[in-house]
This record gives C-alpha cells, structure tokens and sequence, in this order.
C-alpha cells in the first residue's frame, strides 16, 4: 500500500511551508489566529484583568466571584483589546491556582477566548499554571536576566515548550535599565541567549524597554521617556524580528487623580512612540485620546515633559491641571481649528465627523489651481490623509463604528461636490492622451444575494472599506448573481462580497461560487452576513471555488482581509493559510458528523413533550376566529417597547443596556459617550419621522381552531368542522433528534407538542401575525442622496426596532385582549424581554421551525400579501425588510426551543408529509441536516 502511495504522488510538489522565522510576522492565537504584521498597526493589550491595576476585578476575585469577573474580560475584548492581559499577583490570592481557573473560565467563553492571552506575573509558577490552561498560543509577561544567566535559560527553554512568545523585560543582574545605552544591552543580550541558546523564533520576542514615571521633581528620572523611545528605535534597528512593548500607565504615575492630565500624557507619548517603533502596550485603549484632540495648550505642555524640553514643566502641567480641568474631565473643545490651512480643516472634519464647513473647504481647495491642478488631487491628498487616519484609528479600536459612519458621510460629500468638475474634466480628456489614476487601494464588488432584502452589516462593511481608501461597488439587495458577476467584470473587481441573512442565502451563495467557478473567474470571494459562518464557508462554499473563498466575521475584519488579499507580497501565504484553516474545519465537521448520535424520529416523538390536556391546562377560546388587520398602528405607543439593545448592537457599541432605570452603557468608559450621542441621534430622528408621518406600521393577527396530528397542526375554518372536514391549512412541524445527555431530562420538543390532539376531545387553537414598518426604504434613499451613510443606517436600524417592538406590543394586546388567554396579566418592560409571559410567537426560518417555506402556508392563509402589502421573496424573505411574522402559541407550557441537527429518517417522512421530493426539503433545511449531502 506505502508503495502504491508512493507512486501515485511521485510528480507532486511537496508543500514548503512558509519560514516563519523569516516572514516577519509574529503568530499568535486565541481561538482565532492573529497575525502581527504590516496591517495590524499599534496592539491593545487590555489591562484590565489584572488585580493590581483594577479594583472591581480584584474585587471580584477575593470573592470568589470568577464567573462575574469573566465580564471584566468580554468587557475588553468588546472594546477593541486584541490580547487580553491576566494578572493574579497578590499576596492573599493562591496566584497559580487563581490562574489557572481564570484561564479555564476564559477558554468556555469562545467571545473571550477568541483573542490571545498574555500571562502575566513576577511569580513564574503562576505563569506555568497559565501555560498549561489558556487556548492557542499566548504571551508570558515576563522573564528577565535579574536572575542571572541560568534562570533566564531554563524560563525560556520552558516558555518555548509551551510554544507561547515572551516579554523580556530590560532588566539584570545590576537592575532595572533605565539609560538607552543599557536598555538596548540588556535587551542584545537577551535576544542573543534566547535566539542562539534554546532555539527562540526572534518574531516571538517582545522587549519591554521599561515606561518609567516622568514628572516626579527628580532631575534623573527627566529623560525616561526619552530614554525609552530612542532604545525602542535601536532595538528594532539591530534585532531583527523583535517587537517593543510597555505599560502605558507607569508613565503618569505622578498625577494619579488626575485622570484628563494623564490620558493626555498616554496620547502623547503612544503617539511618538509607534513612530519610534513600539508595536504593543498594555492599554486601556478607550480612554486614549486621539493627538490632535487634545486642546494645543495641554498638548504642548505633555511634549514638552516628555521631551525634557522645558524644566518646569511638572509644575506648569500642575498648574494646567488645577486651573483647566474639574474632577477629571477633558477641556470643552473649540472652534481654533478653523483657522488651520485648508488641507488641516478637511482632515480635521474627516476625523470629527463635521460637515458644516466640509462644501466650502473643498471648494477653497479645488480654486488652489497651483497646489490642486486637478480635483482628483484633492481626493488623493487631503480626503485620503484624513481618511487614511479614521481607518487607522478604527482599526485600533480608538473609534468607533458610528464615528467612522460620520467621516463617511463627510468624505462623501466632499466628493459629491467635487464629481461635476471631475464630469467636467474627463469630457475636455476625450482625446484619451491623458491616463486617469487610481487613487484607491483596490474595488471591491459587495452585494446582498438574491432573494434576501437585508443589508445594514453590508452597508457597514461598505462604509468602512470606503474609509480605508477602497473603491465600494454597492449593488444593494436582491442581486441576481449575473448581476453580480457583470458588476465585477466591468469594474475589474478585486474582490467580491456577499452578504446574507436567512438561510436560503447560503445556497445562493455556493450558486455564485459554482458560477464563478465554471466561469473561470479568479476573483477572490468574502462571505458574511448573520446566517453565515466559517464552517458553512469551509465546507460549503470554498471546495466550489478554486480561488480564495474567505468568511469575515465583521467590519472590522474585512479591512485587513481586503488589504491582505491585495498585497502581492502577502497574499499567496494568506490563502495558503486559509486553506490548511478550513480543510482543518472541513475535517472537523465531517468527524463530528460520524460521531453526532440521534434518536430515531420514532423513538424521538416516543420522548416529545406530553401534556395531560384534560387536567392541566384547558385551552382558551380567542375572541374572534379569522383576522384582524391594523391599517395604521400608532407609532406613538410603539416607542416605549422598543428593545435598544440590538440597536447598539448594530453600532458595535457593546455595553449592558438594561430595561429598568438609567442604561449601564452611557456610564461605559470606552463607549458610554458615543453611544449618549447615537442615542440622542436616534430620539431626535425618530421623533421627527414619526411627526411627519414618514414610517407607517401595518400589520395583521389571525386565529383558529387547531388540532396537532403527530409532529403537523391542522387548522380548520371553525370549531364544528375540525371533526367533519378538511383543514384548511397544515403547519408542518419538526422534531428534536439529537441524543441529550444522558443528565438531561427533557423531552425531544416539537411545535405541535403545544396543541391539543385531534383525538384528545379537546378544542385548540392557533394564532398568526404579520408587522412591518413601511417606509424606510424611499427614507433611505433620500439620505443616500444626500450622502448621509450614516442617517440612511439610522433609518434601518429605527424601522427593525420599531417592527420588534410592534411584534412586541401586538403580541401583549393578543395575550390580555385579542386571545385573552392571560387577561390579568402585570409585566413591566424587563419582563417582557425577559419572556416572563405565557406562550410563545415562533417564527419559520428559526430555530423551532427552521423551514421558511412555512410563510407559504401563513400568507396563503391569512391573504398577508393582499391585507398588509407585507410580501415575500423567492428565498421567503419579508418584504418590506423591516418586517416580522411568526405562530401564536397560547399553551403556558410551550417554550422556545431549537431543533438544532436532524438526520435522514426525519427528513425523508417531512418530505413524505408535505408532498415534496427528499431534495426539495433538504434544499430549504441545509443547515440543519445531520449528514452531509456530498
């Protein structure tokens, strides 16, 4: 057989894998790989897990409250910490073991164990304990050279066993290095031993040049910073493959308590030292400000300390302090910046966010013929500088998303003024004499697939790759895939993206894929969107499609996908990469398969739900059978139930928003005032819109008799005839197959375990609804006239709330009033999201009914389409997008529940059923299918 094998790859290539001590890149892991390289500017290690540097983690862990302490964690991951710092050194704690169970947390919880961890601790048995608990490759912070030569060696030669990379701190035998000269000893010294000695990839090593405190009186700590940046720049210089870290906090030590004084001193300084060639700190990255945010009189002031440029400059940033700032708080900004050059005042708008000035700006610069012959020049220079910087910025997660959305809207608008003259030229250029330049990185085709209508994360994604100097070609929703392939040829695309909501999108995309494929298009494919996934990329998509075929979690993250894929030095060992990831992916999913166990559909319904529906529960009768339809719904009474939390959601503003009393997230640090500001965007729009009557809500509820035969609900025109006649509709329901644990003890549910049985005597019954919001499509492109990305995402963001909460409030009305099964009923606002009410509003297409072609039967039923105008697509979307629908279920023991994965038994008597052919089902339940359709 080994011959065989032999000889049947004997002309194959071996696979060289990439030198990874060669590539300059630092490879680390969570959950997912991060990679250190070109595009992945400054590194925020969050500081937060630490006992020594934060009170309320500290005090979470003397009281034994670890699972409440795991918030501090998801908390910086959030907020933008791309490495998560943990830190158990304290004399009343047991450090290895309080470690260890920290890591173990971390690593059940996939949103914090997504991203590295750095093990830090004086006690090195603490960082073995972490060694030997935490997910992927990690950090150890720190060893040093204090202990001499053998320690040194014997902690390195275990750290690399444990395959993670090192801080090494300037530190030896003598002392801490404070002088640049012994700084950058120290540190060749430790690179040599590391690197020749036990072996150390040089890209897993990390000096930490020391940050000591400036500011204290003392004439020799006057040069610290100094000191720091200029061995920095050295390091890098003579030790190939090293990065520079440091504890940002240290520095400003001496005005502790004054927090706006010493954010200031950090912005300051991290803004010199990236120049100086400090890759990573531990950070508390919120609370920085941006440079040129920093009022000029404060700013000088933190250069000139950190320079050493004027000696008294502690006291004259005291002074600041006591006579510009009140507990804690930054400096009411001003209008100086615009008396700064043109090119300044646009960067500075970019960045802000302002537009009032931004049309005479760009006006001011287009008439400087002799700096700007040309108005491409303008979009090249100024726009793109300030661009460039927002990019940066988000990308470090110094701002956020809605900020970003702002610059767009700006840099939007600059251009829009300045495309007639563009027009202008290119007609004098007809001769075709003059070659028109590129000024963009790369043009990247997105699109919502066929058949599905919802778009704000594409939307995002856009704006986004717009403010990282990429031309967008938005196609919008419901785009046929020759639309999307047309598109991408006559713009030669680089890249296309497709995004996708329901279910049925995922088939659409692996037909774009296919397509692609037997077109012979080699354009690299991104897939997102809410039902998409890296394993449904993995196994679904990318075996269809021989070029890069790359799932992209959020906006965030198409950035550096994009630009990796762009760059020739880059992007051959990227896909490769990808590659060995998903085949990993793919063959994990098959194995999981083999070993995924399931009950028989027979044995299954022997374990579903049963009720004793004589004596537990008599259902009650609505106060109407047939519908009701809602022509016009008062918005007014729609407001107070409206769930904000998604809306932040959308904004990646993550924090608690509870629904009693004041939200938790305007007090957040890092994002309590952008989200303020969103807040108060979204009131005073959605005040304004309802006033003047631009959104409408229309909708429809409906009851009737219904009986469950086995796993189906049969519906029936009125009590007399559930005996005597056909129904007149069937819901079609399925059952949970995978074997629980053996711990567990509930039953294997179905939808129709809630209805009464045909042969039980007992009258039952169902309900349906139908809400949308109407309008927000003609208001968004109003805005999008405009140029206004960011109210255009607004609008959307509004009408999916206000559709939620119609469903929300309708559903109330049909429990106290309309069904009147719970007439008594006394819930605030948190409990109704906390589902505290009796009976249940599944919807087709999720997790209890994952099968959309359930809509059919709803709207051919209740004649949705001709009440409402609410219509469906050919994938069973709801148009308009801003539109819900669902099953009433008055039974107080029904529950929310997911079918999660079904096998071949199932599938096959669901066809049977529903008089459809095994492949027509298995089209619509993909997702859910226990096996694999080769």
């Amino acid at each position: 057989m080994h011959r065989e094998i032999a000889e049947a790859v004997k002309a194959c290539k071996p696979r060289v894998p990439p030198s990874s001590f060669s590539d300059g890149y630092m490879l680390l892991s969570g959950l997912e790989p991060f990679r250190i390289g070109p595009y992945t500017n400054f590194v925020n290690i969050g500081e937060r897990c630490n006992v020594a540097g934060s009170r309320k983690f500290a005090k979470l862990i003397m009281k034994d409250n670890y699972e409440e302490a795991l918030s501090v964690a998801k908390a910086q991951v959030e907020m933008g910490a791309q490495i998560l710092d943990i830190n158990m050194d304290d004399g009343m704690l047991d450090g290895p073991n309080a470690m260890a169970r920290f890591c173990k947390l971390i690593a059940s919880e996939p949103d914090i164990a997504k991203v590295p961890l750095c093990i830090d601790s004086s006690n090195f048995s603490v960082i073995e304990a972490g060694l030997k608990c935490c997910q992927g490759k990690c950090i150890v912070n720190s060893i040093s050279l204090k202990e001499g030569e053998e320690d040194f060696l014997e902690k390195g030669r275990k750290i690399k066993l444990y395959g993670g990379a090192v801080v090494v701190m300037a530190f030896d035998e003598v002392g801490q290095a404070t002088e640049t000269e012994t700084k950058v000893a120290v540190c060749t010294r430790a690179y040599h031993l590391l690197v020749e000695k036990v072996g150390f990839n040089p890209n897993d090593i990390i000096f930490d040049p020391n940050i000591l405190t400036i500011g204290t009186g003392m004439e020799e700590h006057n040069l610290y910073a100094v000191n720091f940046m200029k061995a920095t720049k050295t390091i890098k210089e003579m030790l190939p493959g090293a990065r520079v870290s440091g504890g940002l906090s240290n520095l400003s030590f001496s005005f502790r308590g004054m927090d706006a004084i010493r954010e200031a001193m950090h912005g300051v300084f991290l803004y010199h030292a990236i120049k100086y060639g400090m890759d990573m700190g531990i950070v508390n990255a919120g609370n920085l400000p941006v440079y040129d945010d920093i009022p000029k009189d404060l700013l000088t002031l933190c250069d000139n300390l950190i320079w050493n440029k004027d000696p008294d400059g502690t006291e004259k940033l005291l002074r600041y302090a006591q006579t510009h700032t009140q507990g804690g708080k930054k400096v009411v900004q001003t209008d100086e910046w615009r008396n700064s050059p043109v090119e300044e005042r646009l960067e500075y708008a970019l960045i802000k966010g302002i537009e009032k000035y931004v049309i005479e700006d760009t006006e001011e610069a287009r008439l400087n013929h002799e700096k700007y012959p040309r108005p491409l020049n303008i979009i090249e220079g100024p726009l793109m500088s300030g661009m460039q910087v927002v990019g940066d910025l988000f990308g470090a997660g110094k701002m956020f998303l809605p900020q970003v959305i702002k610059s767009a809207r700006v840099m939007k608008k600059a251009v829009g003024h300045l495309i007639p003259y563009m027009e202008k030229e290119r007609e004098e250029m007809r001769s075709g004499t003059i070659e028109e330049e590129d000024p963009y990185h790369g043009t990247i085709v997105l699109a919502t697939v066929k058949g599905d209508v919802h778009d704000i994360g594409k939307n995002i994604v856009g704006v986004v790759l717009g403010c990282n100097n990429f031309r967008v070609i938005d196609l919008g929703v419901m785009t046929p895939c020759d639309k999307i392939l047309r598109a991408a040829i006559e713009n030669k695309a680089d890249i296309i993206g497709l995004s996708g909501l329901i279910t049925p999108s995922l088939d659409e995309m692996i037909f774009v894929a296919k397509e692609m494929q037997r077109l012979e298009i080699k354009i690299p494919l991104l897939i997102g969107g809410a039902t998409t996934s890296k394993t449904h990329t993995a196994v679904k998509i990318a075996p269809r499609y021989s070029a890069p075929v790359i799932h992209v979690l959020d906006a965030s993250k198409s950035v550096v996908v994009c630009s990796q894929l762009l760059d020739e030095n880059q992007k051959e060992d990227f896909f490769e990469e990808v590659l060995e990831e998903y085949d990993d992916i793919r063959q994990e999913h098959y194995e999981s398969l083999k070993e995924r166990k399931y009950l028989s559909l027979e044995q299954a319904r022997r374990k579903g739900f049963h009720n004793d529906w004589l004596s537990d529960c008599k259902p009650v009768k609505p106060r109407f059978i047939g519908t009701q339809v809602f022509e016009d719904y008062d918005l007014h009474k729609l407001v107070e139930y409206i769930d904000w939390k998604p809306f932040f959601d959308v904004w990646q503003l993550r924090g608690k928003y509870p629904n009693r009393g004041f939200p938790k997230i305007f007090n957040d640090k890092v994002v309590g005032e952008e989200a303020k500001r969103v807040y108060n965007d979204a009131q005073n729009l959605l005040k304004t819109l309802i006033n003047q009557k631009k959104l409408r809500a229309r909708g429809l509820v409906g009851f009737w008799p219904a009986q469950s035969v086995q796993d189906d609900v049969y519906l029936y025109a009125s009590e007399e005839a559930v005996q005597f006649a056909e129904p007149i509709a069937k819901f079609y329901g399925l059952r949970q197959q995978a074997e629980k644990d053996s711990a567990c003890t509930d039953p294997y549910y179905c939808l129709s375990d809630f209805i009464a049985p045909l042969d039980s005597g007992v009258h039952d019954y169902l309900g349906l609804f139908a809400v949308a919001c109407f309008g927000v499509d003609e208001l968004c492109k109003e805005f999008e006239k405009q140029c206004d990305d960011y109210n255009s995402i607004m609008v959307k963001a509004l009408g999916d709330r206000l559709a939620e909460a119609f469903a929300e409030e309708l559903h109330e009305r049909v429990r106290k009033e309309l069904w009147a099964y719970c007439n008594d009923e006394q819930l605030d606002i948190a409990d109704l999201r906390r589902i505290r009410y009796e009976g249940i509003r599944p919807a087709p297409g999720y997790p209890s009914q994952p099968d959309h072609t359930e809509k059919l039967t709803m709207w051919k039923l209740a004649s949705i389409k001709e009440a409402t105008d609410i219509g469906l697509t050919e994938s069973l979307a709801m148009t308009p997008a801003s539109a819900i629908s669902g099953l009433y279920f008055a039974n107080p023991k029904s529950k929310y529940f997911a079918v999660g994965k079904i096998c071949k038994d199932q599938v096959e008597d669901y066809a049977l059923r529903k008089n459809l052919s095994v492949t027509e089902v298995e089209k619509w339940l993909g997702p859910i299918l226990g096996y694999d359709l080769g």
